[in-house]
């Protein structure tokens, strides 16, 4: 019997089943359990059927995925009450699939020509498959790795910064640009946003997040959709503890030159700008101009159009009345936010990403009955009480106190969607 304490990661090779790694759980599956869990995909695929995922008696669920007919990545979770869903499991072998081609390149692991070559050479990759491992569980806000949007700071000095990135981007000879706060995206080139795919966005960022010890790098990356087999140089530089700046470029400019003569002409003169990013992002990802309700404990806002999205969780009630019951710990009120997200997202709401498989679905049966596409629903459960809303440029993930009334529930939901597109034109 399979018994996962905690979220525990598998790598494999398709066709023969050697095992090439394992994060996660310091307790280490034994290796029949491994041998069992390939095995068992192994004989549903000789038989002509696809095992995807399934579920245990005590509550663990396990998810398989082939990636390229070469390597399969198998994701399991724990029981107990852990709450991660099959989406997010999903979406965390998709995630780390591209996080292996973006370090290593797609020729690399479609074509395995030895296999302890390839053992060694995926060590490169473990420092960012550990973050999306502790991303399913986060406690910071970070929901890209299930939204596949790119989390964003919305700073209240954007148009400043804004000028600054293209002009540093256009002396660096590059059109593919991204000022990051603490690992959320704070202002990007236009074609950062079109060129690039959502997934490549989201796992750029978290590469250039878990870079963050460095004062510049010089990486070379591949793109998992645009550029799988080329590599691109990303060029990376700190301006402030906590604030990156990073390109996509050609052979030029050289790091010597980018670090010494570009990063400061263009960015010296808004250090205190960038320490002002740097408060409101201790404070929340939206400017201060924005103000909630008091009785909002936690949101999610995504962009359908660019593919961004913005986390809101408050540390504290403001104007809240002294009858109000506390705040549930940030941990759990995003746990719940993502909870309601998959609960949204595979019920009734549109999910546009083309990277899930049709092998893999991630909607409920009874949607695909409906005539209509719902563009609201909520919950009421015994902590909060939820509301999700689409429009065709929005989606908006609400989690309220319990004192809101229920019929309120989308007057406070719609009028929390203008005051947020309003005051950020996001």
């Amino acid at each position: 019997m399979l018994q996962a304490e905690t979220l525990q990661l598998l790598c494999l090779t398709a066709s023969s089943g050697v095992p090439l790694f394992s994060r996660g759980s310091t307790k280490q599956l034994p290796f029949s359990i491994v041998g069992s869990l390939n095995g068992v995909h192994m004989f549903g695929a000789g038989h002509g059927a696809q095992l995807s995922s399934c579920e245990t008696d005590r509550g663990s669920r396990v998810v398989w995925e082939v990636f390229q007919e070469s390597l399969m990545l198998i994701a399991v979770s724990g029981g107990g009450g852990s709450g991660i869903s099959e989406l997010q499991l999903r979406r965390l072998l998709e995630n780390v699939w591209n996080c292996m081609v973006l370090v290593l390149g797609q020729d690399e692991l479609a074509n395995i020509r030895n296999v302890e070559r390839l053992k060694r050479e995926l060590r490169s990759c473990y420092r960012l498959i550990d973050m999306l491992l502790e991303r399913v569980n986060d406690d910071q806000g970070f929901m890209g790795d299930l939204t596949q949007c790119a989390d964003c700071l919305l700073p209240s000095n954007s148009g400043l910064l804004q000028e600054a990135l293209d002009s540093f981007a256009q002396a660096a000879e590059s059109e593919f640009g991204c000022l990051l706060v603490r690992g959320r995206v704070a202002q990007a080139t236009e074609k950062w946003w079109s060129r690039l795919s959502p997934q490549e966005v989201v796992v750029l960022s978290i590469l250039v997040h878990s870079l963050s010890g460095a004062s510049s790098c010089d990486y070379p990356v591949f793109l998992p959709q645009g550029s799988p087999t080329v590599a691109i140089r990303l060029l990376g530089f700190q301006l402030l503890p906590g604030v990156h700046v990073c390109i996509l470029c050609g052979p030029k400019p050289s790091l010597y030159k980018a670090e010494n003569e570009l990063v400061s002409r263009f960015w010296s003169t808004l250090v205190e700008n960038l320490r002002s990013c740097l408060e409101q992002g201790d404070r929340s990802t939206l400017p201060p101009s924005v103000s909630l309700r008091w009785d909002v404990q936690a949101l999610l806002l995504i962009n359908r159009e660019s593919r961004r999205a913005v986390t809101v969780c408050p540390r504290v009630r403001g104007g809240s009345p002294a009858e109000a019951t506390p705040l549930l710990s940030s941990a759990r009120r995003l746990e719940l936010l993502r909870l309601f997200y998959t609960f949204a997202v595979s019920r009734y709401f549109t999910l546009q990403e083309t990277s899930v498989s049709p092998a893999s679905p991630t909607s409920e049966d009874f949607s695909q009955g409906f005539t209509h596409i719902p563009v609201q629903c909520y919950l009421v459960t015994d902590e909060c009480k939820c509301y999700g809303l689409q429009s065709p440029q929005h989606q908006l993930f609400l989690l309220m106190d319990l004192s809101v009334p229920t019929f309120a529930l989308r007057t406070v939901a719609t009028q929390t969607l203008s005051a947020i597109t309003t005051a950020t034109a996001f």
